[in-house]
């Protein structure tokens, strides 16, 4: 069971979520105590809470994400997405404690049966956590103890930003919790500390361990600038959470010349240059307990930071927090304010609502349970079995694409009766399985595989576990849908070639585009005849965030990852199969990973494409334009929502309202495959097809030669 929240409207709830398995990088732990971190809560709480219009306000990156789709893909699909984007339930929590029931093999330190404290996951009576932001705790500390490490360590990382040693001035701007922590931190470093807080009660807690504190009124903020002498101080560390911007203002005049401001909490920043520039200040952003979180390599591969490059990661933050508290150098136990069991869990946020309440740490206490499985019966419906072929779809993976756009799409084509459901964290699973009617949510990818009355496995999770399951599936004799690609590597591709030669499942990979009636239409304008063509396919994809997913390699890098679609494209417009691929790349960075290149095909025909990929222009004209030359027409696709097309003597112009990716169609394909009537072998092949093209242009841009179809398998 976890605690989660609604995007829409803040409402609490709790929600069965499914047994979770580690991954090889991760640990499971039953959790004994969690803490509420009040400030950081009580903000994902006001803004979840807020109206649409607040909501925007708040993310107007978000809007113009709302915008870009709506033009691109219309404002009926962009309403739906953002319904159900909308409908989600958000987990609640980051700081807790417990005993590890099971390790992934990747995990070194840590092992079965040990006390731990994590980081990152939620309020839930078993979580899974990253090995590389879980740490052991001593028999010394205490699990409600434990449950402050991670917050502990917010406030260490703040304080190693501030520079700040024996004898330094230290200002904590705001006593909520994690300002509680920073102060005894800075104390127990040596510095000087002083703390500032409109809260009488808040100040009172600190100064009982040693912290002078003042008002934060104009004439508190002069008395501590007069408690540095005048001088001001050497590190401020705003750790308040409001939406003005006046701790930063006020920070700023307080610091000495010179001085470090770190930012620790969640404040405005509009801010005044003068006393910036005049002391030439240092402003320094805290990212949470340090280095390695967000970095998907760290927390999701188990890569550590090398000791010598980055000496205090958040592990080792966690680490040295758990240290502090056991030689009680660090004193946490007086923080807790309140304590709730966890089945009392929404009692306890009432607390966050209450500007009367006096609380810090909120600590949730967990009764040891024996471990059974929580996967829950979204549409109990005992016994029931599947007669009609498009019955019995279970589903890995449920993300946005599968919720806004694959299963809907799957229940226009007629398939339904879905049974099995599961995602990696489950929470997504179990939004997306009420939704749409699923049976159940299961603790693993093999239970949907397994699962009896699942008769076809929709397959959409990230890029590198796509052959897996696919493989699996099509060995269990299930029919399977799979997103693109349908493997990241020549030897996963193999081995998914020869589970369909000894399945009875039908195999369908999302290559969707080549389904749209836009390119039915440009079939139908250029003929049946032999004439070759030219195609100009480009594709203006737009930057990824350095953190984004696509940029791990085992993803396989845009080419494999998206370039497959306009391969599998160009050969449907074509109508046969390239024999030569060649591949240019910006020749930046690592070359799996690159994100502009241009791939050229020959076909035996004499038909030409050519496909530009970038990522480093405007996106603004619009993501994907195709120019097709041939049989004496010239067509042009935008978007897939117009097609404009001169031929001799006539012009023929289509509008698709919503753009039109081929989506349905696609599953409606799908649905002709397993019921007998469509052409399912030859569609599976020219997946495999497609597949070995685009292994074939990473070959390409590898070696700077040309790459021969028959050449691309040795």
């Amino acid at each position: 069971m976890r605690l989660v929240q609604s995007v829409r409207n803040g409402a609490l709830r709790f929600e069965q979520s499914t047994g979770p398995t580690p991954t090889s990088t991760q640990v499971l732990v039953e959790t004994r105590a969690s803490v509420i971190s009040g400030g950081t809560e009580k903000s994902i709480r006001e803004l979840a809470s807020a109206s649409l219009v607040a909501k925007a306000r708040s993310r107007p990156d978000l809007v113009k994400e709302v915008v870009r789709r709506a033009r691109d893909q219309g404002i009926r699909s962009t309403a739906k997405a953002v319904r159900g984007r909308l409908s989600e339930d958000m987990p609640l929590g980051y700081s807790a404690a417990g005993v590890v029931l099971d390790v992934g093999e990747a995990v070194s330190r840590i092992r079965s049966g040990q006390r731990v404290a994590t980081a990152g996951a939620p309020h839930a009576d078993f979580q899974l956590a990253a090995g590389n932001l879980t740490v052991t705790l001593p028999d010394s500390v205490s699990f409600d103890e434990g449950s402050f490490v991670t917050v502990g360590s917010i406030a260490l990382n703040g304080f190693r930003l501030a520079e700040a040693g024996p004898g330094a001035k230290v200002l904590v701007v705001g006593l909520g919790l994690v300002g509680q922590l920073a102060t005894r931190i800075a104390l127990a470093s040596g510095a000087d500390v002083a703390g500032i807080d409109l809260v009488p009660w808040k100040r009172e807690k600190a100064q009982a361990l040693g912290t002078d504190a003042f008002d934060a009124d104009t004439e508190g903020w002069a008395d501590a600038l007069g408690w540095t002498g005048g001088v001001g101080f050497d590190a401020v560390l705003v750790t308040a959470a409001s939406k003005s911007s006046e701790p930063m203002l006020r920070a700023a005049e307080v610091a000495r010349d010179q001085g470090i401001l770190v930012l620790v909490g969640d404040v405005g920043l509009e801010l005044d240059r003068r006393p910036l520039y005049e002391k030439q200040l240092t402003i320094r952003v805290a990212r949470s307990y340090g280095p390695g979180r967000y970095d998907p390599t760290y927390e999701d591969l188990g890569v550590d930071y090398p000791l010598g490059s980055i000496r205090w990661t958040a592990q080792r933050n966690m680490e040295v927090v758990v240290g502090l508290i056991a030689s009680q150098r660090l004193l946490v136990a007086d923080l807790i304010t309140h304590r709730f069991e966890f089945d009392r869990a929404l009692k306890a946020y009432e607390l966050l609502e209450d500007d009367a309440a006096q609380w810090l740490g909120i600590v949730l206490d967990y009764s040891p349970k024996d471990w059974v499985d929580e996967s829950p019966e979204l549409h109990p419906s005992p016994g029931r079995t599947y007669s009609e072929s498009l019955d019995g779809v279970g589903l890995i993976g449920a993300g946005r694409f599968a919720r806004d756009v694959l299963l809907p799409s799957a229940a226009a084509a007629g398939f339904g009766g879905w049974t099995a459901i599961n995602s990696a964290g489950g929470s997504s699973a179990a939004s997306v399985g009420k939704t749409f009617g699923f049976d159940r949510v299961v603790p693993t990818a093999a239970g949907v595989i397994d699962d009896p009355a699942t008769n076809t496995v929709f397959v959409a999770t990230r890029h590198d576990t796509h052959a897996s399951f696919a493989e699996q599936a099509l060995r269990a004799r299930k029919h399977v849908f799979c997103e693109k690609p349908l493997a990241t590597t020549e030897e996963e591709l193999e081995a998914v070639e020869l589970a369909y030669r000894g399945s009875s499942g039908a195999l369908m990979v999302g290559f969707n585009r080549r389904w749209s009636p836009a390119i039915a239409e440009t079939r139908a304008i250029l003929g049946p005849g032999d004439a070759p063509v030219q195609i100009l396919y480009r594709v203006n994809a737009g930057p990824l965030p350095d953190d984004h997913w696509l940029n791990d390699r085992r993803m396989g890098g845009r080419l494999i990852g998206e370039g497959c679609h306009f391969i599998d494209t160009c050969n449907a417009i074509v109508g046969e199969a390239p024999d030569s691929v060649s591949t240019i790349t910006s020749g930046r960075g690592e070359l799996i990973l690159d994100q502009n290149f241009t791939v050229t095909m020959g076909y035996p025909s004499g038909s030409q494409a050519v496909i530009v990929y970038a990522s480093s222009s405007s996106t603004r004209p619009g993501k994907e334009r195709a120019e097709i030359l041939g049989s004496g027409w010239s067509v042009l696709i935008e978007d897939y929502a117009t097609l404009v097309a001169h031929g001799p003597r006539k012009k023929i112009r289509r509008r698709y309202r919503p753009a039109d990716k081929g989506h349905r169609r696609e599953l409606e394909m799908f649905a002709e495959m397993i019921s007998g009537s469509g052409a399912a072998d030859s569609i599976a092949e020219s997946a495999f097809l497609t597949s070995r093209v685009a292994f074939a242009a990473i070959r390409s841009a590898m070696t700077g030669e040309v790459v021969h179809l028959s050449d691309a398998a040795t």
